[in-house]
């Protein structure tokens, strides 16, 4: 039975995602980047929606995965491919991680009842509304015919200063990152002995 509910909330799920993919793709006759777009951003929005709402800290943590996973394929759309994968790799391959092993390391897994940012919902929705407002102005009065050009460029400067100057300090980050969760680990599964 369990199974069954499993099988029809992800065939719910895939038709909330593409149902704006195919309107995007057949009523407003966009093409197929518009369309992936649209699916993207509506995986991430319903992701984003998942981390805030669920109770289980677990499934918060991996849907902020399936979140940025979303972003890093809108990145991807737009032409920034160096910025997806900086994405990928800081964000889901090292903070998500992170994240997911402090979780899993403490004691208590479950939310209580009413968590803190459950009990904020008014100034959250209105702050919510105000940065819609802005983000909407912004894609407005944005002419994106020459956002294309400056992105590519963007990008590839990024590239160069990043791999050619500072590759030493990502290998150090990750490092350091991978002592955070080793050490995390021995402090968590060290047992208490008489001292």
């Amino acid at each position: 039975m369990r199974a069954w509910l499993y099988l029809i909330a992800a065939g719910v799920a895939g038709a909330v995602v593409t149902t704006p993919a195919l309107a995007v793709f057949f009523l407003f006759g966009g093409s197929f980047d518009d369309a992936l777009f649209a699916a993207l951003t509506t995986l991430m929005l319903v992701a984003g929606l998942a981390v805030v709402t669920m109770r289980d800290i677990i499934r918060c943590g991996l849907a902020m995965i399936v979140c940025f996973l979303a972003l890093a394929g809108i990145y991807v759309v737009v032409g920034a491919p160096l910025v997806a994968a900086a994405q990928v790799l800081v964000y889901v391959g090292a903070i998500s991680v992170l994240v997911l092993f402090a979780i899993m390391l403490t004691q208590s897994k479950a939310g209580p009842s009413r968590l803190v940012f459950q009990t904020q919902r008014a100034p959250a929705a209105i702050a919510a509304l105000v940065l819609a407002v802005v983000v909407g102005l912004a894609a407005i009065s944005t002419d994106w015919g020459e956002l294309g050009q400056r992105v590519r460029l963007g990008t590839e400067v990024v590239a160069r200063v990043l791999f050619d100057e500072y590759v030493l300090a990502f290998e150090v980050v990750g490092v350091l990152l991978l002592a955070a969760v080793v050490g995390g680990v021995f402090l968590a599964k060290r047992e208490e002995g008489p001292r």
